[in-house]
């Protein structure tokens, strides 16, 4: 393996660089989680139910996203990963304001589906990225803090989402051809200012690539072919497809409560959604972003102690927590103990996400981050996303058959996402070291890695 020669950019330069994916990522999640706050007035618009509303947010939008970052971490192993990002949030952006146009819910979900091809690009190319401006001692605090991106992003929706579907509400706009609905209005609200940040993404440099296996003159990767890449990724199968599904169970659990607690206010608690929206916004991005900094940091140090699977111990303490809190306050009878609550649980939803994905970069060569990166991606997304979203509709429309217990449904799905998600992390950890030694050259890690 060759490292570039070139020493990391100026950390102003990596710092800039990190703001500005992160504010990409952020847009990503406002564009997709903005369904959370439009519920009940798409199933009054369309005539659908929970279970097709958790469909549209879950498995419709999950399945495009997942299966296409597969081929879009693969281009973001050989071409320019800034570009590739800059093309795919347009083409989100302009699907969610599309969104705001869809005449049945078919267009709408075809719509939702276009959003999440535009999105599937942005993290194989973002954690490469920053895996090449930021060296390892540091990579997990960077992370974290671009997966900050998910909190900010999904508190901003909530809020831009309460408040702007409050407002709204009594906005009444003709252009000629009927009243345009105000949950059309927040579509075009949250899609179009998206396509603005493409010039900003523009002012971000290409860094060289590090860890590569082969290198072309002037230090650019030589790509793998898609058999090595696979070979590869297939040599540190548990340890990959540990960390996909200990992340899918977090993402699982931040998906039900993002998606569906503002609905379990509105139907439990008669909060009206700009209540419930300012609430949750702020406990997501003040407790979220606090949860994702603090357990990066602490991954950081445990990684600068020599403990080389700190990633993973981080994603115990994210489920095990997650999974002591969160069920427990959707069960709370006092509004005010269930927010108690979910602020403590969202502190833990976040505390190993970006140390998560930098676990995954420590163990994968330059030329396969990306598409390491996809195939991980694809189980998050498919089985967090998919599930987090889809299965609270389910069991409230076919378990406990009365829309009423939407918070019963969040707590059944939490409680089983933590509890599959603790025991498959402490099967990978023995993989993992052996896995962390074999990518960085010592044998005698390697033998010991799977006796620790």
């Amino acid at each position: 393996m060759t490292e570039s020669a070139d020493p990391f950019p100026r950390r102003s330069l990596a710092w800039y660089a990190l703001i500005v994916l992160t504010v990409c990522y952020t847009f990503s999640y406002i564009d997709r989680q903005i369904l959370a706050f439009l519920v009940e007035p798409l199933k009054a618009e369309f005539g659908v139910s929970d279970t097709t509303i958790g469909f549209l947010s879950g498995f419709a939008f999950a399945i495009f996203y997942s299966t296409f970052g597969m081929p879009m971490g693969r281009l973001a192993d050989r071409y320019s990963r800034r570009n590739i990002i800059l093309i795919g949030l347009v083409v989100w952006s302009a699907m969610t304001t599309l969104s705001g146009a869809a005449r049945n819910f078919a267009m709408l979900t075809f719509a939702r589906m276009g959003v999440g091809i535009g999105e599937a690009v942005i993290n194989p190319c973002a954690f490469s990225l920053i895996s090449d401006y930021f060296p390892k001692e540091r990579l997990s605090s960077a992370l974290s803090i671009y997966m900050m991106g998910i909190q900010a992003g999904a508190g901003l929706s909530l809020i831009i989402g309460g408040v702007a579907v409050q407002a709204l509400m009594h906005v009444h706009i003709d252009l000629g051809f009927g009243p345009i609905a105000p949950w059309r209005l927040v579509f075009l609200a949250v899609g179009l200012p998206g396509i603005l940040f493409a010039l900003l993404l523009l002012s971000v440099k290409e860094p060289p690539r590090r860890g590569l296996q082969r290198q072309e003159g002037g230090g650019a990767a030589s790509p793998l072919p898609l058999g090595t890449a696979l070979r590869e990724v297939a040599k540190r199968w548990q340890s990959a497809l540990g960390i996909a599904f200990m992340v899918a169970c977090q993402a699982l659990s931040n998906y039900a409560l993002l998606f569906w607690s503002p609905t379990f206010f509105e139907r439990l608690h008669n909060w009206p959604r700009a209540q419930s929206g300012l609430v949750l916004g702020f406990i997501v991005v003040f407790a979220g972003c606090g949860g994702m900094y603090l357990g990066g940091r602490i991954a950081d140090r445990w990684q600068r102690a020599g403990i080389t699977d700190a990633t993973l111990r981080t994603g115990l303490v994210s489920l095990v927590g997650v999974g002591l809190t969160l069920p427990m306050a959707m069960l709370m009878s006092a509004a005010g103990a269930t927010v108690a609550l979910i602020a403590v649980a969202v502190v833990f939803v976040g505390f190993s996400i970006g140390s998560s994905y930098a676990g995954l970069q420590f163990i994968f060569p330059n030329e396969v981050r990306g598409f390491g990166s996809s195939l991980v991606l694809f189980v998050v997304n498919l089985f967090g996303l998919g599930l987090g979203s889809g299965l609270p509709g389910i069991f409230t429309d076919h378990l406990f058959h009365d829309p009423l217990r939407v918070g019963d449904s969040i707590a059944l799905t939490v409680a089983l996402a933590a509890t599959v998600g603790t025991i498959i992390t402490l099967v990978t950890l023995k993989h993992y070291r052996r896995h962390y030694a074999m990518m960085h050259g010592d044998p005698a890690m390697v033998a010991a890695g799977a006796l620790r």
